[in-house]
């Protein structure tokens, strides 16, 4: 657990990041792009991957989806606060956690015993206690499909980390890396774009928020992927774990550094979510 642990912390340290860069006007797609090149040089001088062992039998399938998917995501992310509010944002976001555990049961013919369903069964229940939040008149009401897109992307984006971590062809830090470096292709193709369409300019700020951004992201992936290495019979662990574990921590954090205010369904919420990840905790042991 110690690996979901840390790709938890490098998580909400990233959620932190993004959050900081839009109060210090950071073009985030700059920040993006920067983000994909730190990630790939630490992936590649950390581990030492051969790349010359990356040939027609890689899943390639996977490598392109995630290229496209991780990028893109960041952008819907931003995208879905604007156009439906935080609110509903985060409640796809968290909901993303549906479609890996189904897929846990479909895909990867997990057997769920007691522990881990009461422990499921919290959680759901705990994400919508933590999220749930006072109704505020807006003019954010219109119809809007980045939250249906934030949540089949993040669901998405698990379960393919999920089947790169058990691909027999290659070693995991070597896929990280060739998907970082494809993931900054894709990325450096937005910035462009963006250039060209908005007369944007490359700024410095930029890149040191992106450099700052690809060591915490970096971090991210590699111990869930690390997480579903070792956990590889429970891929559900790894999946309501990270998700539960995201949504304490970032209640903590968003508490006694941002002074977010929370009410009392709130900590109702934090309350089962802790409830839950013991009780998933303790479907891992007695698996053993």
């Amino acid at each position: 657990m110690i690996y979901i642990l840390l790709s938890v912390i490098c998580s909400v340290t990233v959620g932190i990041i993004l959050k900081l860069a839009k109060r210090y006007e950071v073009s985030i797609l700059q920040a993006i792009a920067t983000n994909y090149v730190v990630a790939g040089g630490l992936s590649y001088f950390l581990y030492k991957p051969e790349l010359s062992m990356i040939d027609a039998h890689a899943p390639w399938q996977l490598f392109a989806g995630l290229a496209l998917l991780l990028p893109s995501v960041f952008l819907i992310l931003g995208m879905s606060v604007r156009q439906a509010g935080i609110v509903k944002t985060d409640i796809a976001q968290r909901l993303s956690l549906f479609i890996s555990i189904v897929a846990a049961w479909l895909l990867f013919k997990e057997t769920f015993n007691n522990y881990k369903i009461i422990g499921l069964v919290l959680g759901f229940v705990a994400i919508f206690f933590v999220l749930n939040k006072p109704k505020v008149q807006s003019d954010d009401n219109k119809q809007s499909l980045a939250p249906l897109l934030v949540f089949l992307g993040f669901g998405i984006i698990d379960i393919m980390f999920k089947q790169v971590a058990l691909a027999k062809e290659l070693p995991y830090t070597t896929s990280l890396t060739m998907i970082f470096i494809l993931s900054f292709t894709v990325a450096v193709v937005f910035v462009i774009v963006e250039v060209l369409r908005k007369k944007t300019v490359l700024h410095m700020k930029n890149i040191l928020w992106g450099m700052l951004l690809g060591a915490f992201n970096f971090g991210n992936i590699l111990f869930y992927m690390r997480a579903h290495k070792i956990l590889h019979n429970n891929p559900s662990t790894v999946f309501a774990a990270m998700n539960l574990g995201v949504i304490i921590l970032g209640s903590l954090v968003g508490i006694t550094i941002f002074r977010e205010k929370l009410n009392r369904y709130n900590y109702i919420g934090i309350v089962l979510a802790i409830a839950a990840v013991i009780c998933i905790t303790l479907s891992q042991l007695y698996a053993r």
